[in-house]
């Protein structure tokens, strides 16, 4: 990518400067952001697949249709996962690296204390933190999926 990238001064851009360049800004109304969908890096799609829909209960899709994948789709009510294929891929363990941990996806979802009872139930779930009340006005718990991302389930209080 090429271009003029030097920015505003700091202050400007608190202040809500959204001037990309030319005429064109950020809040023009010709386009808007929809979502976002995290993208885990797995060694193995096929298995990946088969712990979120019997764990968490998502749907799931593989390309090619059968294994071995390179590219999944988890999908659950209004969330989306993608999983990209890598052979022999470990991710590192990063969790502990800050207080407080190091999350992969932040999932709001309704009925977290149901939620959390549930999977609180599965002998094999591995619980990072327990069900807690946030200062920012969330109750959230942690858990780890088998390739060691922490997903973290959210209600908003």
């Amino acid at each position: 990518m090429s271009g003029d990238y030097s920015s505003p001064d700091w202050d400007t851009l608190r202040a809500g400067a959204n001037v990309v360049g030319g005429d064109m800004t950020l809040d023009s109304g010709k386009f808007k952001f929809d979502g976002a969908t995290p993208v885990f890096l797995v060694s193995d799609i096929a298995s990946t697949m088969h712990w979120y829909a019997t764990h968490l209960g998502f749907n799931v899709q593989g390309v090619p249709e059968s294994p071995p994948h390179t590219f999944g789709f988890l999908r659950k009510d209004n969330v989306e996962i993608f999983l990209q294929q890598l052979d022999g891929y470990r991710k590192p363990e990063l969790y502990d690296k800050r207080e407080g941990g190091v999350w992969s996806v932040y999932l709001q979802v309704q009925g977290v204390r149901e939620l959390f009872a549930l999977l609180s139930q599965i002998p094999d779930m591995t619980m990072l933190e327990p069900l807690c009340h946030q200062p920012y006005g969330q109750t959230e718990f942690v858990i780890r999926d088998p390739n060691g991302y922490a997903l973290v389930f959210a209600q908003r209080d």
